[in-house]
């Protein structure tokens, strides 16, 4: 589903600063996989490429076997909007409109007609537990709900890739839990394929395999065989490990 072959990224001119290194990856369709590391290891630069947000120095990034680095803008533009969705640790939700206008802005943006949009949200928000809140403004809500907004407005069209950038980063513990358990929902019920950025053990064990990434390259890979407190312990012995801490005990 999603292949990416050689990436590499070099920022700078003179001074060059190489963040990823030539990563392999495949992402199968249906597959919940979370991509940890320390910071600075080159997390948000591989989501935001393969989020065609930024381009590659050299490699190539494979979604359903196209390259959309090959489109021009516009179309980049679309590929974005209809292929992929995106979920941010600060909910980027306009504040001026209501939930329900949020859901619905990248149908909007894409002319669909009022009443698909209004059946997609009568679809997708009862899953998400927010059908209650469609004529809320986003202050009159709390973060976990703006959260499960933004998870509205990412799946409304169906995307072929879920990107998620670190989605529980300003939610509360009880938040958090809901919000990752919803997306495993979408992942177990909808065969939605997710690729999630996060530096929380406890969050990453909702996925079904963690990708290691440090100082630009994939260093390590995990699938879950367990349960998912199993998951976590391993996550947390791999993330010591990976980070250099277990050698100073």
């Amino acid at each position: 589903m999603l292949q990416v072959e050689k990436l590499r990224k070099v920022y700078g001119q003179n001074m060059q600063y190489e963040a990823l290194k030539g990563i392999d990856l495949t992402v199968k369709d249906g597959e919940f996989v979370g991509i940890m590391g320390p910071s600075g290891s080159g997390k948000s630069t591989f989501l935001n490429l393969i989020a065609t947000i930024d381009q590659p120095t050299s490699g190539k990034i494979l979604l359903n076997g196209k390259n959309p680095n090959e489109l021009d803008q516009e179309k980049i533009a679309q590929f974005r909007r209809t292929q992929l969705g995106f979920v941010f640790q600060a909910f980027n939700l306009l504040p001026t409109l209501t939930v329900e206008e949020n859901i619905v802005l990248p149908l909007t943006l894409d002319g669909e007609k009022v009443a698909v949009m209004k059946k997609k949200v009568r679809d997708i928000a009862p899953r998400l537990g927010i059908e209650g809140l469609l004529n809320k403004r986003i202050a009159e809500i709390s973060g976990g709900q703006a959260q499960r907004v933004a998870v509205a407005r990412a799946m409304v069209h169906q995307p072929e890739l879920l990107l998620a950038d670190e989605p529980t980063g300003n939610l509360d513990t009880k938040s958090s839990k809901d919000v990752m358990g919803l997306l495993r929902q979408l992942n177990e019920e909808e065969q939605a394929t997710i690729l999630l950025v996060t530096h929380d053990p406890l969050a990453a064990s909702y996925c079904q395999r963690i990708v290691f990434i440090k100082d630009g390259e994939l260093v390590h890979d995990v699938r879950r065989q367990g349960t998912q407190k199993e998951f976590y312990e391993e996550i947390l012995v791999d993330l010591a490990r990976i980070e250099g801490v277990d050698n100073e005990f």
